[in-house]
């Protein structure tokens, strides 16, 4: 008897207990900015990722091909070719081809510079993730301390009816929006330097078919 006694109040403070959705609905107005940074954050990322997966394709028989064609001299078809497969890849060989006969050293900062333009299209978004990984948890320890705030006034105005209860239930339903603005700040931030390295390997396959195109300038005629 005396055991069912001491294990009811457990069962009913558990049974009380509140679930995440309700602690996040009590945690204030805070939570409306990190849940739209999180939603904004979520679409950045799938939308980047997949448009960074279609540029990082590559054929490869593509600079083959080229190659034939501008040994045969055939500068259209190898032009046509460029924009047909439509990757960035493709659209620097395109802009190099375009300025065959010019000075070596402009077709290379002409490339180059077509490639800076590709690099920045591809990192479109990137900036709002930052944003997000430094600002979200910034926003969750402002309403952690509005919180806070607010529970020691509910203190002093309960005056001498005031409890441990009083502070406790503000404490921990304020610290809600800093787990929040933490948790989507770090995603934010994997997801960042997870973009950020897709673009540098494009960067880096960018600078190995610039090499293979000059080289391909450089070859003597046979």
């Amino acid at each position: 008897m005396l055991l069912l006694q001491a294990t009811a109040p457990a069962t009913e403070a558990a049974q009380q207990a509140p679930s995440m959705w309700e602690l996040c609905v009590n945690a204030g107005v805070i939570m409306i900015p990190l849940a739209l940074l999180a939603l904004i954050s979520i679409y950045v990322f799938i939308e980047r990722a997949l448009v960074i997966r279609r540029a990082s394709r590559k054929d490869t028989n593509f600079m083959a091909r080229i190659k034939d064609y501008i040994h045969e001299g055939d500068i259209k078809a190898a032009r046509q070719l460029c924009k047909s497969t439509d990757t960035p890849y493709a659209r620097l060989i395109d802009k190099g081809i375009s300025r065959i006969g010019r000075p070596m050293n402009d077709v290379l900062v002409t490339i180059e510079n077509t490639g800076n333009i590709e690099v920045a299209a591809l990192g479109k978004g990137l900036p709002w993730l930052a944003t997000t990984a430094a600002g979200a948890p910034m926003l969750g320890f402002l309403g952690t301390v509005v919180g806070m705030v607010q529970s020691f006034y509910s203190l002093a105005s309960a005056g001498s009816a005031a409890g441990i209860s009083v502070l406790a239930d503000g404490i921990y339903q304020a610290l809600v929006t800093t787990v929040a603005g933490l948790i989507v700040g770090i995603l934010a931030l994997f997801a960042y330097n997870y973009l950020v390295a897709a673009i540098n390997g494009v960067m880096r396959g960018l600078e190995t078919n610039t090499m293979e195109f000059m080289d391909l300038l450089n070859e003597p005629v046979k």
